[in-house]
């Protein structure tokens, strides 16, 4: 058994009044990936929120709907169960999608979109649209499980 020393005892005081020093504002910020606001550029902060292999198919199946993970595996097969978790994961954490978690047995999570997260639904849309003109261009055919979105003014 380990025995708690000065060290530990003073690393766990400072840890935890930083954490008591933050202020929402704090915590929020801290959300959103430092090197992104540094950068000073919203297309890098945009594609690093939205850009990750699957981040953007799982936006979309969330637009309109609140799906458990096996749902979203369904609907995203190409994904592994550690690649989507990660991709939920860092949606969770940049506040575009909500995970809740039901107290039951067996566990049941949902997941579904923050107003932020629902707020990409025409950039969304935009890119669904851009790459079917270009996939029409180059005669290859949509066959994917998204359906095609509503026109958005």
């Amino acid at each position: 058994m380990k025995m708690k020393t000065n060290t530990d005892k003073n690393m766990n005081a400072k840890l935890k009044l930083q954490q008591e020093s933050e202020t929402p504002e704090t915590k929020e910020t801290k959300k959103v990936k430092k090197d992104c606001f540094e950068n000073g550029c919203p297309v890098v902060l945009t594609l690093d929120m939205i850009g990750g292999k699957y981040k953007a198919v799982i936006l979309w199946n969330l637009l309109n709907n609140t799906l458990r993970f096996g749902e979203l595996r369904k609907l995203i097969p190409q994904a592994t169960p550690k690649m989507l978790t990660q991709q939920l994961r860092e949606l969770e954490d940049d506040d575009l999608v909500i995970r809740t978690v039901y107290p039951v047995v067996p566990p049941k999570v949902e997941y579904s979109l923050t107003d932020l997260g629902k707020s990409i639904e025409p950039i969304l849309a935009a890119i669904y649209n851009w790459g079917g003109i270009y996939m029409a261009e180059h005669g290859a055919e949509i066959s994917c499980s998204m359906a095609k979105p509503m026109t958005t003014s």
